[in-house]
């Protein structure tokens, strides 16, 4: 039945699973071609933006530029002036139509006299007539070419060169430093160096690069995946958290199955224990009575003529009666415990007495069995506070179980001593013992050893768990050690003040 049942649930639940992970795969795959569209179209409206802002920058320079050409012509101290109001413009060179330089007087670097040699060769008429701008570049430097005119109308080929650490601080930083996605922006030269980035590249992956169409011809600008915020890892995450989530939900499925198992399990053993706990009472209850009433019924009708053997009579209805008394009382005790009213009257005991007096319950048994016993309770035992009666019927269970599996070597000890700022009271056998795996049980309610030495020793189950109670209700504690075939010893301690 728990087969059909897991089977049940796992088939369904392996099928889902199987057909989740078909479509997160393709889910994965699509994920990664969205992104990379995405980044693209992204890269591409902020190169657009850098573009835009440059040629911004660079038609207010030419503006004012333009402005003091009217006013003042290629003056020189107006034109560095004016320069040194512009960051963006790293070299600027005028050159009149008939190809003299204008600007700047010292004449130009040797390093550039290559690029203007190219920028009067390639202004084509058209330029000259009615203006315009163009790009130039030259060794990986973009140069920006354009006509403005003079204050006397006379046209002048206006050569600019850009400040490279000035674009990444007035152009890059501003439009691309604020920015927010989870992908890294980066603007590379034509050898891939990075010019600009908002945090550092490190093991970040470059997924694709666009090119700027004007304005920075030479750079590009890249888009960069941070390490672990791939569209697959993002996917594979989801996965992990999917096939996790259905990992956890079957075991609680299983955890579920498992613990209807073993709880249907429990009820049935506890079901048969209840059975046997009320067989063996049955047969404990009898035992005693029919002992009773044979004995008495002898003595009713005077067979028995010998006052010894009357005494010896007397004496068997009173042991028995007296067992008959222990057996109720457990069970009365048990009952009232499970139902959580039993009440323990605790008073100031002295202990000496306490041991002497269930001994004494004993003393018939022990002497007809051939019982060696030995009683140790220390002299200077101060009283304790506790419940008299349930501890001398805790007591009397210990020394009954003694004498019930006691074996061929019949020896029992009893001793009581002041331990551990408490009380000790332990009973020791020579018995037939407990084995290691049983010890941990044998204090729960109707539970007996399952050996076969135990098995005609009859016996309710709930004597050890009335112990254990007892001494938990105290605030104390039992244990045993034991060794099969070596005899058991039993330990209940109890604190001296009696707190629970």
């Amino acid at each position: 039945m728990s087969t059909l049942a897991l089977a049940a649930i796992v088939a369904p639940a392996t099928i889902v699973a199987v057909l989740g992970w078909v479509s997160l795969r393709q889910w994965e795959a699509s994920a990664e071609l969205l992104f990379r569209e995405q980044a693209r179209d992204m890269a591409s409206m902020a190169a657009e933006k850098v573009e835009m802002m440059l040629r911004h920058s660079e038609d207010a320079f030419l503006e004012r530029l333009g402005a003091a050409l009217g006013e003042t012509g290629p003056d020189a101290r107006a034109l560095d002036a004016l320069l040194g109001q512009a960051p963006l413009v790293g070299r600027l060179y005028l050159v009149d139509r008939r190809g003299r330089l204008a600007y700047p007087p010292a004449g130009p670097r040797a390093e550039d006299a290559v690029v203007l040699a190219r920028a009067r060769a390639e202004a084509a008429p058209g330029l000259w007539e009615r203006g315009g701008r163009r790009e130039l570049v030259h060794e990986d430097q973009a140069w920006l070419v354009a006509l403005l005119r003079a204050r006397a109308g006379e046209p002048l080929l206006v050569v600019l060169s850009r400040d490279p650490e000035a674009v990444r601080r007035e152009i890059l930083e501003t439009t691309l430093g604020g920015l927010e996605s989870p992908t890294i922006l980066a603007v590379l030269d034509s050898h891939d160096r990075p010019v600009y980035s908002r945090v550092p590249l490190g093991d970040a992956r470059r997924l694709l690069a666009v090119g700027f169409r004007e304005g920075l011809p030479t750079w590009r600008l890249a888009v960069y995946q941070r390490p672990g915020f791939s569209p697959r890892q993002a996917v594979r995450r989801q996965v992990a958290v999917f096939m996790a989530a259905f990992v956890v939900l079957l075991a609680v499925i299983l955890a579920g199955i498992v613990a209807t198992w073993r709880l249907m399990r429990r009820e049935t053993e506890m079901a048969r224990l209840k059975s046997d706990f009320v067989a063996n009472v049955s047969h404990d209850l009898k035992t005693p009575l029919s002992v009773i009433r044979m004995f008495g019924e002898t003595l009713e009708m005077g067979r028995v003529a010998d006052e010894g053997r009357r005494r010896e009579y007397y004496r068997v209805i009173t042991r028995e009666s007296e067992r008959l008394s222990r057996l109720i009382d457990n069970v009365l005790d048990f009952s009232r415990i499970e139902g959580g009213r039993r009440v323990y009257d605790k008073a100031q005991t002295a202990v000496e007495p306490l041991v002497r007096d269930t001994l004494d319950a004993f003393a018939y048994p022990l002497a007809q069995q051939g019982f060696k016993v030995e009683v140790d309770v220390a002299a200077d035992l101060p009283e304790v506070v506790l419940d008299a009666d349930a501890v001398g019927q805790a007591l009397a269970n210990l020394v009954d179980n003694a004498i019930k599996y006691a074996g061929e070597r019949r020896v029992l000890r009893v001793e009581a001593r002041a331990a551990e700022g408490g009380l000790l009271l332990a009973v020791a056998d020579q018995g037939i013992g407990i084995p290691p795996e049983e010890q941990a049980r044998i204090f729960e309610k109707f539970y007996r050893v399952g050996r076969s030495e135990t098995q005609g020793r009859r016996g309710s189950g709930v004597g050890l768990a009335l112990v254990k109670h007892v001494a938990e209700a105290h605030g104390g504690r039992v244990r045993v050690e034991s060794r099969p075939g070596e005899g058991s010893r039993f330990t209940l301690w109890l604190p001296r003040a009696g707190d629970a």
